[in-house]
């Protein structure tokens, strides 16, 4: 019996997946438990199995393609298997005597708009008379355009030769030179003329009217063979994400950074303590000075509640537990996973939680509702192992505040009776949301935190 394999809902806060990988295609026999696809939600990544065993008999979406939770991906079941009944209405993907999708089929990418030259045969094109001019471009080596994606290129002047197209085989499609028009400012006629007869190109913005580029904002093209020292790539799902987030950030709040150093000599003091108990099997769990610094976070926000919050618009919300964020640099991306209700937790098990969270942020098995802003209402983000001495954290909104760990650096100190001496100091810098809070109250919050740092007690 036929099993429908759907896209499955990793946390309340995932609506949709992006497929990286298809490890079984159409056709392909598989058993139980073998991996089916690979996918991502926003930070984190999975592989789905198979639930049984049989044959891929209809595969819905390809990879790249951004799918609905909860949507159907696959159908597995036996050779031949009528599997009609589980399209639900859908149309199945039909190959075209060219080998492209059908348009409207159920294997187009959601929201996806099919070009219909992609299916329509070419000018020129005789049947039965050897492959059409498409399909010798794609030996050649040249990029095959369609026919109407080639009259909107030479309407608005766009070099074709220089694209990569997102349609069946390469293909440049319509929505391809759309995305270049969009991209680039809006040319006057004789620009236009200029650009369609010379090769030349209009720079990043214009200096007509409302940014319109004129005919003296044109330049040269780069030489394609000695002038090209540059490739351009496809950035990630995640790298999207991230960079959406971090400018409605900066957009969406006034944000201000102040900056701090706080006497490390108990935290380093501290820290030879820990390292020694470890050795002698009386710790199970290695603290670090990151720890350190978090544990005197959370005291700190204790004392300062107006901190430890959401604002909101027209309301701010204060939470009566504090849910820590962590900045963990990864190979896929920076994640900040949230430790939840951590003023509960002891040194050792905030220790040991943190290096739960960040674990499995690197090998993507992240829960992905702790990696929500909303999840969290205060974040740490270290930079102090980098050697960074001082920076200014972007806030993880809605969240009010993000405290930036430095490093430590030597710094003269008075130590008594006009005595100076060189003192290992740790920079702190806290970025808030001038919204939310006001410069006195974020100047206090951020003192009391070398104060808790540099008067540290914990118990194992």
């Amino acid at each position: 019996m036929a099993v429908v394999v759907i896209m499955p809902k990793q946390g309340q806060s995932v609506e949709s997946c992006i497929i990286t990988e298809l490890k079984k295609k159409k056709g392909d026999t598989v058993q139980k438990g073998d991996v089916l696809f690979s996918y991502e939600t926003d930070k984190a990544s999975f592989e789905e199995e198979a639930p049984s065993e049989g044959v891929v008999l209809e595969c819905f979406y390809g990879e790249g393609d951004e799918v609905p939770v909860l949507e159907n991906m696959m159908i597995i079941g036996e050779p031949g298997e009528d599997i009609s009944p589980l399209l639900a209405g859908r149309e199945a993907p039909q190959e075209t005597s060219k080998g492209t999708i059908a348009p409207g089929s159920a294997g187009l990418s959601t929201g996806g708009v099919a070009d219909s030259a992609a299916t329509t045969p070419l000018i020129g094109e005789v049947p039965g008379q050897g492959e059409s001019p498409a399909s010798q471009n794609v030996q050649s080596g040249v990029t095959p355009v369609s026919p109407r994606a080639r009259k909107l290129a030479g309407k608005n002047a766009v070099d074709t030769s220089a694209l990569s197209g997102s349609g069946p085989k390469g293909r440049i499609i319509e929505k391809d030179i759309e995305a270049v028009l969009q991209d680039r400012p809006k040319m006057t006629p004789l620009a236009k003329k200029l650009a369609a007869e010379e090769g030349m190109l209009p720079q990043s913005s214009g200096t007509g009217l409302a940014g319109t580029a004129r005919a003296s904002d044109l330049s040269a093209p780069v030489n394609t063979i000695y002038g090209k020292d540059y490739e351009d790539r496809k950035i990630s799902n995640m790298r999207k994400i991230i960079a959406r987030s971090m400018h409605a950030s900066l957009q969406n709040s006034a944000q201000l950074t102040h900056h701090l150093g706080a006497d490390a000599r108990r935290i380093l003091e501290l820290r030879k303590k820990a390292k020694a108990m470890l050795e002698e099997g009386k710790l199970d769990i290695n603290i670090t000075l990151n720890d350190m610094v978090c544990f005197s976070v959370i005291k700190a926000l204790k004392k300062f509640p107006n901190v430890n919050t959401h604002f909101l618009g027209d309301n701010i919300r204060y939470f009566n537990k504090i849910h820590l964020g962590l900045a963990v640099d990864t190979d896929r991306g920076l994640m900040v996973p949230v430790v939840r209700n951590a003023d509960d937790l002891s040194i050792t098990g905030l220790a040991r939680q943190f290096k739960e969270i960040a674990s499995a942020c690197r090998n993507g098995s992240v829960n992905p509702d702790i990696l929500s802003p909303e999840a969290g209402t205060f974040t740490v983000s270290n930079l102090g192992n980098y050697g960074v001495e001082m920076f200014t954290p972007v806030i993880n909104l809605p969240q009010s505040a993000i405290l930036g760990v430095n490093t430590i650096v030597p710094r003269p100190k008075d130590i008594g009776d006009g005595v100076y001496a060189f003192v290992p100091f740790i920079g702190l810098s806290l970025t808030y949301d001038h919204r939310s809070l006001d410069g006195g109250e974020a100047t206090r919050f951020l003192k009391q935190i070398a104060i808790e740092i540099e008067n540290l007690v914990w118990d194992v």
